[in-house]
């Protein structure tokens, strides 16, 4: 049976910053909060008993951390979806919480309508990364792939590989040029005068057109292919 509403938990040490989000929540018609804990240990026994669509994981957490809590919860059920919070935009913690089975990296500081957006995006089985945390990931990935040109591991791909005007429209393109800016729907509406549902539908397009999952991973293939500029 389909749930009517996303089901989320929360976890966070800071009584203040869990009553905030949930707050956040609350306004929203499509997500419900059904738990929420203090500690990695305890939410990690809550996520398994309830099964809740979408666990928000703080990463800094009393006896259990958000990252072993996240790799209890999806060993066990791939199903409930875990987007870790944390202060921290090193992209060796992004690589940690993902080798742990995350599915989705936001900063504390994030606007709270990219939280309700980072919620809906995960539970629908796409990730979520922080704009910042992608710049930094995507400035990593061609730095790792320029080195692989210069040691002579090119695959020659580039040459071969049609050119964006083959695949995407001239708005497709400018689109996804201001996703590898780390811009939100409402963001690339604004730049370009659009509605937000419109840009959806021509995120939509791309990523179909991509074959990729996520925004992610269409910025990351456009950045391969020298699409778009870092």
């Amino acid at each position: 049976m389909q749930r009517s509403k996303i089901q989320v938990m929360l976890a966070d040490d800071h009584t203040l910053f869990r009553q905030g989000l949930r707050r956040v929540f609350e306004l929203e018609d499509d997500i419900e909060i059904i738990g929420e804990a203090s500690d990695g240990l305890t939410i990690a026994q809550l996520a398994l008993q309830y099964k809740p669509d979408v666990v928000i994981m703080d990463i800094n957490m009393p006896g259990k951390s958000g990252v072993e809590a996240t790799r209890d919860i999806r060993m066990d059920s791939a199903e409930i979806k875990v987007l870790i919070l944390s202060i921290h935009d090193d992209e060796e913690y992004v690589f940690e919480t993902i080798r742990a089975g995350a599915n989705g990296y936001l900063l504390k500081d994030v606007e709270s309508e990219m939280f309700v957006e980072a919620v809906r995006q995960v539970s629908g089985g796409a990730s979520f990364v922080h704009p910042r945390i992608t710049t930094k990931l995507l400035t990593e990935f061609q730095r790792l792939s320029n080195n692989l040109h210069a040691a002579g591991y090119a695959d020659g791909g580039d040459e071969e590989s049609p050119a964006w005007q083959e695949i995407l429209t001239a708005r497709e393109m400018e689109i996804l040029s201001l996703m590898a800016q780390g811009k939100s729907n409402r963001s690339i509406g604004q730049a370009l005068y659009i509605s937000e549902k419109t840009v959806k539908n021509h995120v939509s397009s791309v990523l179909s057109k991509l074959d990729v999952d996520d925004r992610t991973q269409a910025v990351i293939l456009a950045a391969q292919k020298s699409w778009v500029k870092l």
